[in-house]
């Protein structure tokens, strides 16, 4: 984790917080006269030239000391004050999609490391803990099921920690770091451990919070299976976009696998204290059998979507065959039909010949005329309907 706290006396030495063995940095000297720490951001409703600002995106800002609330500051500048003039003491802020400005004064005032500004600045960033000096920068993607659609809503949490601050940014609904704030004040003893007692609650929180997605997604994958093989033809687009979600929360939990097993790689070089060693064990057990959950989902959707290929293939063969055997019924029917077309059509032939009416015919007069017509009709009928018969048309 980070660093061990510095003594109060350490804190309070110098020109205020930046003090610190030149904790002002050049980060804090590149940025404008209006992001220095001594200004307050404007309060909820205030005018600046004649417009209106927007709010301060503060969700809740406190102060603790030996893990009670002392403070309860409504703004940043008072919170930087407040912190300054407090031995020992921890501010913890959360913020809700923050605006660059917010971010720059915190960057200024606990020297946050401006690549980790900018990645909290653009989110969209994947599960990631890198160390800026005393400072540690945690990205993680938060999960939630809704149930009326029946999906995973994903949302990006930032945490900034250090010897003497935590900072969350959030963007997006989850998780509830409001329930995590309530948990560690009822736990003192826990919370007066410092900001890595904090990290590890949200840590928590945020793979609690994967749990109901588990089974969210299980039920969603058992009433697919039943849907597969009840021939549902709107089963495949489920099974696509349900394989989509799970690659996103693969991408969400398995790196925090690596995190927290780096995490506690460092027990005894930053001589974490021994009760979150074991908070943190536990969390991390909790995510490996997520991720083993989730790597489990996407092979059984994978399995399911190759059976269902399967079965609508048999279906699509059965409605094939059916087809085949239909046009060979009916190329039957039209054998028959074309056979008797053809023997009636002899006698039709030889007796259209013999109704004309012409006075110069060969056979008009021919006493035998009429016998001969009747007899070549039917050896004509006869000779056809033979041949049709061995050709199995009739």
């Amino acid at each position: 984790m980070s660093e061990r706290r510095p003594s109060p006396a350490a804190k309070n030495s110098g020109n205020g917080r930046n003090g610190r063995g030149g904790r002002r940095s050049v980060w804090r000297r590149a940025l404008p006269a209006e992001h220095d720490d001594t200004a307050a951001l404007p309060e909820p409703g205030s005018a600046a030239g004649g417009e209106s600002a927007e709010p301060p995106s503060i969700v809740e800002a406190a102060l603790y000391q030996d893990g009670v609330r002392v403070s309860t500051p409504t703004t940043l500048a008072e919170t930087y004050r407040e912190l300054r003039g407090t031995p020992s003491g921890m501010a913890w802020i959360g913020l809700a999609r923050p605006t660059s400005d917010e971010l720059l004064s915190l960057a200024a005032e606990f020297d946050l490391h401006p690549l980790a500004v900018e990645d909290a600045m653009e989110a969209h960033q994947r599960p990631k803990l890198e160390r800026y000096g005393d400072t540690l920068f945690v990205v993680l993607s938060a999960a939630r099921y809704l149930d009326t659609p029946e999906e995973v809503d994903f949302a990006e949490l930032h945490v900034f920690v250090g010897p003497d601050f935590v900072i969350t940014v959030r963007h997006g609904a989850a998780p509830d770091l409001s329930a995590v704030r309530r948990r560690m004040e009822d736990s003192p003893d826990l919370l007066k451990l410092g900001p890595e007692a904090v990290l590890y609650a949200i840590l928590d929180a945020v793979v609690d919070g994967y749990a109901p997605v588990v089974e969210g997604v299980q039920n969603d994958i058992d009433e697919i299976e039943t849907e597969v093989f009840r021939g549902d033809p709107s089963v495949s687009r489920r099974i696509y976009e349900l394989s989509r979600e799970m690659v996103e929360f693969q991408r969400a939990t398995r790196p925090l696998v690596g995190m927290l097993h780096g995490l506690m790689a460092g027990f005894t070089k930053y001589e974490t204290d021994e009760e979150l060693q074991r908070y943190l064990r536990d969390v991390a057990d909790h995510v490996t059998h997520i991720s083993e959950r989730v790597d489990g989902f996407r092979q059984a959707l994978t399995e399911i979507l190759t059976v269902n290929a399967t079965l609508v293939t048999q279906q699509q063969n059965a409605e094939m065959r059916a087809l085949a055997e239909a046009g060979f019924e009916q190329n039957e029917e039209i054998k028959k039909i074309s056979s008797w077309a053809a023997i009636l059509f002899a006698p039709t032939l030889v007796g259209t010949i013999y109704g004309m009416n012409f006075r110069e015919m060969p056979e008009l007069h021919w006493v035998w005329g009429y016998p001969f017509a009747i007899v070549l009709m039917a050896v004509v009928c006869t000779s056809l309907y033979f041949i049709f018969k061995r050709k199995d048309w009739l």
